[in-house]
């Protein structure tokens, strides 16, 4: 199963009720955070999950309200007693962007290990067993959205494997994917292993305007985490001029994406009660949330 706590919900600036756009992924106690701006740590403290655990932090783009919360937060890591190294992933220009944040963090107890993923095609990446994908998107500047998975073989045959006559010591070994050698037989884990089952898919995409790809990329996930900017049909101007969604077009993804559920962040400081806007995006994509600082869901296998 995977967590996910979407500690907060606003765009452009931290408001006294409403923290900045962050995703914080949690699988086997491990944990991935998206995005980081100012004041990011307070609510991660808040969710009470931990912070020595984060394992990468994933950047959409490097505007202020997605990075500058990152001084702050590698220094509290620091503070937690983290020693193993941390994975800063984004757009090209991490390098510099995080030379110049890090002039008031310059000596912290661990390294940082920084990829660079390309913005003008598809990406993949693995920590810890959970895969990522980034997909340019279109925003002012270079900016990506991600897919994090959890991908799941297929289930052990049992049977299959009393037929080929594989001693039972040997059969977690091919369940985590090894090849075992039996008596100048080899056994490989396809021998004994079903179809890949469904494994868990969350998808989050902010500050861009629709593409044509974003369906594709987001197609069939369990849980769509998207920018909505703007809920108001009539700041659809704004959304254009300044390359960010608006709630109906967000729910339109999501149902061309044919995803499970769909959760809206990223609101305009002007936007202050984005409930209103809820139910006209439902008659779009019938599942959709309206996203509000620290809500979780734990998402598990279908079966």
């Amino acid at each position: 199963m995977l967590d996910v706590c979407l500690l907060g919900t606003g765009g452009v600036m931290p408001l006294r009720n409403r923290w900045l756009t962050s995703l914080l992924i949690r699988y086997n106690g491990r944990m991935i955070l998206i995005d980081c701006g100012e004041g990011t740590q307070i609510p991660l403290k808040m969710a009470e999950w931990g912070l020595k655990s984060i394992d990468a932090v994933l950047f959409t783009h490097y505007h202020a309200d997605h990075v500058a919360g990152l001084p702050g937060f590698l220094l509290t890591l620091g503070n937690s007693g983290r020693e193993e190294p941390l994975t800063l992933m984004g757009p090209p220009g991490i390098k510099k962007v995080v030379e110049g944040l890090t002039v008031i963090s310059p000596e912290l107890p661990y390294d940082l290990r920084l990829i660079e993923l390309p913005d003008t095609e598809n990406a993949e990446a693995c920590i810890n067993d959970i895969f990522i994908r980034s997909i340019p998107v279109d925003h002012t500047i270079p900016c990506l959205s991600y897919c994090v998975e959890l991908k799941r073989q297929g289930k052990f045959d049992v049977e299959r494997a009393k037929e080929l006559m594989i001693p039972v010591n040997h059969w977690n070994n091919l369940q985590k994917g090894e090849i075992i050698t039996l008596e100048n037989r080899v056994i490989t884990p396809e021998m004994v292993l079903g179809k890949p089952r469904k494994g868990i898919k969350v998808c989050y995409c902010t500050d861009t305007r629709p593409t044509d790809e974003l369906a594709e990329f987001i197609k069939g996930s369990n849980l769509f985490i998207c920018e909505g900017m703007y809920g108001d049909e009539k700041d659809t101007v704004k959304a254009e001029q300044k390359k960010h969604m608006m709630f109906s077009e967000a729910g339109l993804i999501a149902r061309q994406g044919n995803v499970g559920e769909l959760w809206l962040t990223h609101y305009s400081p002007s936007l202050t009660e984005p409930e209103e806007y809820i139910d006209a995006v439902r008659k779009i994509f019938a599942n959709t949330v309206g996203g509000r600082d620290l809500l979780t869901k734990t998402i598990k296998y279908k079966d």
